[in-house]
């Protein structure tokens, strides 16, 4: 592709964010950060795991950016009596030619929700993140594809843990990024106030579809990385494995480091962003602001940082600090 191709095609592509975006904060007050970052995983074809208080507008921001989309959405909502067969389908007699036929879960569509996904047991969490490696399920003997886009946005409650089947760690690696959400200002919560009260919810319409979708993660491939920039990248996810190597003061604190996922989710991540902003190559700043979204959930963090408070954002704050930025 020449440079003037490829210009081209990330102004379009800032011209379709453009538009979602604005759709979507016709409903959406505040939650930048959330749906820069759905926006995200749908170009770099990754998943999402997040973790913030009910009532912050998760549910809304995804069916709102489905609809902005012209996407199919579902919300799953996780219990300890849920069984695999409610997310992905199962095979149900039909009197009227007796013969088994497959009814397909919620699972079936572009963007799911999956709420407090760590209230169901391992078997049902099982279900859902094959059909996030896979990209497909089985029901009876037969394999059906998943469409594509397919995004999983899984949340956690941080706050009431009692009930609960935390996701294991190989598991947990397989989300592409892990978004803390926080309360919004005092600005933008007399907004929700004021909006809930007129009782008028605007009609969210179509601003880009799935060509377009496509088009955009087809762009990133041609994304330009500096030598020196996968070197940083690099730099950073080995620095979490071997902080004393990178003479980094967090030795103390890290268990196990990234795995080689987050190398490549951290580069991907990093073209999408840049794309996003208008530019057809990737900064060392991209990586910096991706770095804690794609890391805090890889780090398996000591009992020492347990009893002493330290949070996986403050371990990879120091990595950002020490590592040369190129």
């Amino acid at each position: 592709m020449s440079l003037d191709a490829l210009k081209d095609d990330v102004r379009k592509a800032v011209d379709i964010v453009g538009r979602v975006r604005s759709e979507v904060k016709r409903v959406i007050v505040g939650q930048d950060y959330l749906v820069d970052r759905m926006m995200i995983a749908l170009m770099a074809d990754g998943h999402c795991l997040v973790e913030g208080v009910p009532g912050l507008a998760k549910t809304t921001a995804v069916r709102t950016l489905a609809r902005a989309l012209a996407l199919s959405f579902h919300r799953i909502q996780f219990t300890p009596d849920l069984l695999p067969a409610d997310i992905v389908g199962t095979m149900i007699y039909d009197q009227s030619n007796q013969t088994f036929r497959p009814h397909k879960g919620p699972v079936f569509a572009n963007l799911i929700l999956a709420d407090e996904i760590n209230r169901a047991p391992a078997k049902v969490q099982s279900a859902l993140l094959e059909a996030m490696q896979e990209r497909q399920v089985t029901i009876g003997d037969t394999t059906y594809p998943l469409d594509a886009p397919f995004l999983v946005l899984a949340t956690q409650n941080p706050i009431e843990q009692e009930g609960t089947y935390p996701l294991p760690e190989a598991q947990v690696d397989r989300f592409m990024m892990k978004l803390l959400i926080t309360y919004p200002s005092r600005d933008e919560e007399l907004k929700v106030m004021d909006m809930v009260a007129d009782g008028a919810t605007p009609e969210v319409k179509p601003a880009a579809g799935r060509e377009e979708l496509v088009s955009l993660r087809s762009l990133l491939s041609h994304v330009y990385v500096d030598d020196k920039v996968k070197g940083y990248i690099l730099d950073v996810v080995r620095a979490t494995r071997a902080p004393d190597e990178y003479k980094v003061d967090a030795g103390p604190y890290i268990e196990y480091g990234a795995s080689p996922r987050a190398s490549i989710y951290l580069n991907l991540t990093s073209r999408a962003h840049a794309v996003i902003n208008g530019r057809a190559y990737v900064t060392p700043q991209d990586v910096k602001l991706l770095a804690p979204d794609v890391l805090r959930h890889r780090i398996i963090l000591t009992y020492e940082a347990d009893a002493e408070e330290v949070p996986p954002d403050e371990v990879i704050r120091k990595i950002l600090d020490r590592i040369e930025v190129p």
